[in-house]
């Protein structure tokens, strides 16, 4: 074997120590994001804001659009019973990490 073979041979060990590394270091878990889907019936579904999707047909989205400063009021006013449960951001950053 010559000397270049070695240094080649000794190279691509080396990156697959590195490769066998990163497989074995624990994964991260995604981050949740908010993601949009059209059902068989026309209806839109967006995903990632809980456990299940909030499915809704367009009339009843810009409904609730339109309704979205009442939403607010209505949040605002009534903070001592509402629930608060934290709510994970994804920034671009992250989703390209």
């Amino acid at each position: 074997m010559t000397e270049l073979e070695m240094i080649q041979l000794q190279k691509e060990v080396e990156q697959l120590r590195q490769e066998n590394e990163a497989l074995k270091a624990p994964k991260k878990r995604a981050e949740p994001s908010v993601s949009f889907k059209i059902s068989a019936k026309g209806a839109i579904s967006v995903y990632g804001l809980g456990r299940y999707p909030v499915t809704l047909y367009e009339g009843q989205w810009t409904k609730l659009f339109a309704a979205a400063k009442d939403i607010a009021t209505f949040i605002n006013a009534n903070q001592d019973k509402v629930a608060k449960k934290p709510v994970k951001v994804v920034t671009e950053d992250k989703q390209a990490a």
